[in-house]
């Protein structure tokens, strides 16, 4: 953490983390908006991350202004924040933590900001307290895209997991109006709603495919994928060919990465085409 002590500096920790695309979402802002800055990708292990976290802390004069943390890290950064934001503990991972100059090291999670703004930004005309959204999965991601869909007012939400025990387990932790469904049941569980979005790798390139009868998705509903390997996914395909406004998931992780910019650089970034397609880029 020598060089360019002047510069701020940001960048991404986890193990691996060679796949991130997060170098080029704030590589492009940072040209776009003509600022001063690096972001790098961080590979940090399990066992490195104490080390790390201790060098983060005493990095405010060598230009580190934070990080983005994701898999596994996201729920073990906990015990080394001073503080955590209220959205970020009801989802139990962080994945954007801002340096202070004092040393302090606060935490957020923006998943559910991202999430939420890619959804508004590719179908604008949904509401929210108009109908009921099915959730595929229960993890990570569904928790946070529960707490977005929570916090905008939705009337309900049903989470559709192959292990029902899981689902209920994150139902009852954020409470509210969230009901299971078995995978076998999620046709019954499609039915008025209106917004259908997948959390799980199904259908993600190199994983199995996502067998899901749409015949009873209202015609009106919004489907939304988070993988965006391919962007295009078959879900997607299926759900425009019947109709469907579909919202893929690359607008996902370009939004969740605005707040942490925005407090590293000092720039409150937009999502363009021109940012998508540099981040999609090879």
């Amino acid at each position: 953490m020598s060089e360019d002590k002047a510069l701020p500096r940001a960048g991404v920790i986890g193990w691996p983390v060679a796949h991130s695309r997060s170098p080029k979402l704030h590589g492009y802002w940072l040209k776009q908006y003509g600022l001063e800055g690096r972001y790098d990708r961080l590979p940090v292990p399990p066992e490195g991350l104490a080390e790390f976290m201790a060098a983060l802390r005493a990095g405010w004069n060598e230009g580190f202004r934070g990080v983005n943390v994701t898999i596994p890290h996201k729920e073990a950064v906990l015990p080394f924040l001073d503080e955590v934001d209220e959205r970020a503990r009801r989802i139990g991972a962080v994945n954007t933590i801002t340096l202070r100059p004092d040393g302090s090291l606060h935490g957020q999670n923006t998943d559910a900001f991202g999430f939420y703004e890619n959804l508004i930004a590719g179908a604008p005309h949904w509401q929210p307290g108009a109908a009921p959204a099915v959730v595929l999965g229960a993890g990570g991601s569904a928790r946070a895209i529960c707490v977005a869909l929570l916090d905008a007012g939705l009337p309900g939400i049903t989470l559709v997991n192959r292990s029902v025990d899981r689902a209920e387990a994150l139902a009852d932790s954020l409470g509210g109006p969230i009901s299971v469904a078995s995978w076998a049941a999620a046709p019954l569980a499609l039915q008025g709603a209106g917004l259908l979005v997948n959390t799980t790798a199904l259908g993600m390139t190199g994983q199995p495919p996502l067998e899901l009868a749409l015949d009873e998705l209202p015609p009106e509903a919004v489907v939304n994928d988070i993988v965006y390997a391919p962007l295009q996914t078959d879900l997607l395909r299926r759900a425009a060919a019947r109709g469907n406004r579909v919202v893929d998931g690359l607008g996902m992780l370009l939004h969740q990465g605005r707040p942490g910019f925005a407090a590293w650089f000092g720039t409150w970034p937009e999502v363009t085409d021109g940012l998508r397609a540099a981040v999609l880029a090879d």
